[in-house]
């Protein structure tokens, strides 16, 4: 299966504190910049995956402020930041089925309002927490940023992880960062400004925590072979999976020790006919430094436990051994869900870093988180066609 697609176009939005326009306009946006970037018009699509969050009936909604008539596949999906991923390689499958013949898959948020802090932009009501929720709430449990704590603070407990080598991933991530234009954070950082930044959950410190960011990200996905006829160079789709690990939050599960990298990774490396030996330039889903570190030991970059000593070797940052998150990811430079580090991916594999390019990009994995740790999903893209 993998082989024979490819992602055809990019579309990007303006990112970041990006203000007038509504989740369902920028991703209109990025999918006439994602179809003008691949040189098709958007009636020359006829698939439509659409993320979450725009609101109403969004695939039909949107497909009509795009002009577009008589799609082959319409489909909403969500899996949270796992969602990319899987559109990707839903759009795959339906092309190389025959289902249709081009796909784009958005991605559109607007939580940024002016004259609002960003921890506004997902604050949730007192009132939404009754029943069973209330307990958690009254503990203390009441933001995404707690949670993820918790898992950090697993992983310390079970492995020694300190918050010093979370900060070496904070740090590697903002060196990226300050090379790529379209990052909203492009002031260096150290280690001592990482642990000196206020606690927003302890373990994390703010600079463990990803950014707010509105805009909108869309891809083509398309045949390998009329991938080629397009405009721009062709990012071919080696291999993808997901994994939904079912891991409840209690004592004795492997909730915040291992996640669904482990089971994605080895399905989308299958298929693609690698090993982790062979990925040159990793695009984590960093919305937290923690989420950085354990997806490296579940992929089987460093051993279970390992984590924060690879972070703290300097092997992620500019001249590393494994160039990871090289446009900022979503802790520097923009928070797009799955679609910060895939952009990031095509970015690398068409050699448009720039200053931040990769030295090797022949092998690039891709992943998505979603919920709290409840989805993944992983790809496996390269400039080449498979086994070129």
């Amino acid at each position: 299966m993998g082989d024979g697609t490819a992602i055809a176009g990019l579309g990007m939005t303006e990112l970041g504190k990006v203000y007038g326009r509504s989740p369902r306009r920028l991703a209109a946006d990025a999918v006439r910049l994602a179809a003008a970037d691949a040189g098709l018009a958007p009636s020359d699509v006829d698939g439509l995956i659409v993320s979450h969050g725009l609101g109403g009936s969004p695939g039909i909604e949107l497909a009509d402020t795009l002009g577009m008539r008589d799609l082959r596949l319409l489909t909403q999906m969500n899996a949270f930041g796992a969602t990319a991923g899987a559109m990707i390689s839903y759009a795959a499958m339906s092309v190389r089925s025959g289902a249709a013949s081009a796909v784009a898959c958005v991605f559109a948020d607007a939580p940024l309002k002016p004259r609002q802090s960003s921890g506004a932009a997902y604050h949730r009501d007192a009132r939404e927490w009754y029943g069973f929720g209330g307990m958690t709430a009254a503990l203390g449990l009441r933001s995404v940023n707690a949670f993820y704590a918790l898992a950090a603070q697993r992983h310390m407990a079970r492995y020694g992880t300190t918050s010093e080598q979370l900060g070496a991933i904070a740090v590697a991530t903002r060196e990226w960062a300050t090379r790529n234009p379209l990052a909203q954070m492009r002031d260096p950082i150290t280690l001592d400004d990482h642990q000196s930044s206020r606690w927003v959950a302890e373990p994390l410190h703010l600079l463990d925590c990803c950014l707010v960011s509105n805009g909108a990200i869309a891809v083509i996905v398309t045949s390998a072979e009329r991938a080629r006829d397009l405009a721009r160079p062709p990012v071919h789709l080696w291999g993808w999976g997901q994994g939904h690990p079912g891991h409840r939050k209690e004592r004795g599960s492997e909730w915040g020790l291992t996640t669904g990298a482990a089971a994605s990774g080895a399905t989308a490396m299958k298929m693609a006919g690698v090993t982790p030996a062979d990925v040159t330039v990793c695009e984590l889903y960093d919305c937290y430094t923690y989420t950085v570190l354990v997806s490296l030991e579940d992929y089987g970059f460093c051993a279970k436990g390992e984590g924060g000593a690879f972070a703290a070797s300097g092997a992620l940052g500019p001249g590393g051994s494994l160039p990871t998150n090289t446009g900022g990811g979503q802790l520097s430079a923009y928070y797009m869900w799955g679609m910060t580090p895939l952009s990031e991916a095509v970015i690398q594999a068409r050699g448009d870093g720039g200053e931040r390019q990769a030295p090797a990009n022949d092998v690039i994995l891709v992943s998505g988180n979603g919920g709290i740790l409840d989805h993944h999903s992983t790809l496996i893209v390269s400039p080449h066609p498979k086994g070129a």
